[in-house]
């Protein structure tokens, strides 16, 4: 039996500024990080295999702070350019945890909202708009993705590399940004497009599957 572990990033600095972040690659705040021992040590205690991740700076961040108790020593493997190339290596010792890079799993692109107050931008259009722009299936906002799209570079991408390593009695760790996480979420759970509005992960929220003879089953959700 193989567990899945999905880990929505800390609080990134445009978190708390309230803004739309997408692909903007915003660090970290420096708040919001009370978390990381518990939740190092709950990683730890899993005895992860294999981390999927995207190049955005939070992501990857938070993936070095949550693997930081483990006994593997994480590397970074990129899916793109010359990091794909250059970036290998051999070697590959048991003391290694590989930690996959992927832009599959960037946050929904926000596009001309990015950077702009998420209060300002309500006032404008309003809440209800909004809300369909952030959580809805098919709402898309201005130049930028619906959660749909997401979806589709989100599910190849776990039926090729994810799931291929839990049929291999691997345990998966993923951590990415809240609407990729919603995505995997949906198609895990065969969530309706219409109920996927009402799906929330918070900051550093973990859910853990277990994945028994190609089923998941929801194990916990803090």
């Amino acid at each position: 039996m193989a567990k899945l572990i999905l880990f929505r990033h800390f609080k990134s600095q445009w978190n708390l500024e309230n803004r739309f972040t997408g692909w903007t690659d915003v660090p970290l705040c420096r708040e919001g990080k009370e978390k990381v021992p518990e939740i190092a040590e709950k990683l730890a205690e899993a005895k992860i295999d294999v981390v999927y991740t995207s190049p955005l700076m939070r992501n990857m961040h938070s993936c070095l702070l949550v693997l930081e108790k483990g006994e593997k020593y994480p590397i970074f493997r990129h899916f793109e350019g010359r990091m794909e190339k250059w970036g290998k290596f051999h070697d590959l010792k048991k003391n290694y945890l590989p930690v996959f890079v992927n832009e599959a799993l960037n946050e929904r692109y926000y596009g001309d909202l990015q950077g702009l107050n998420k209060k300002e931008i309500i006032e404008k259009y309003g809440e209800e708009q909004v809300h369909l722009w952030r959580r809805g299936y098919k709402n898309t906002p201005p130049g930028g993705e619906n959660l749909a799209d997401v979806v589709k570079r989100v599910k190849p991408f776990h039926e090729k590399f994810i799931e291929k390593d839990l049929k291999e009695g691997k345990n998966v760790l993923v951590v990415a940004s809240h609407n990729s996480l919603r995505a995997l979420i949906k198609e895990i759970e065969k969530i309706s497009d219409e109920d996927i509005i009402n799906v929330e992960v918070p900051y550093a929220g973990i859910i853990e599957y277990e994945y028994r003879e190609g089923v998941y089953h929801i194990k916990n959700k803090t």
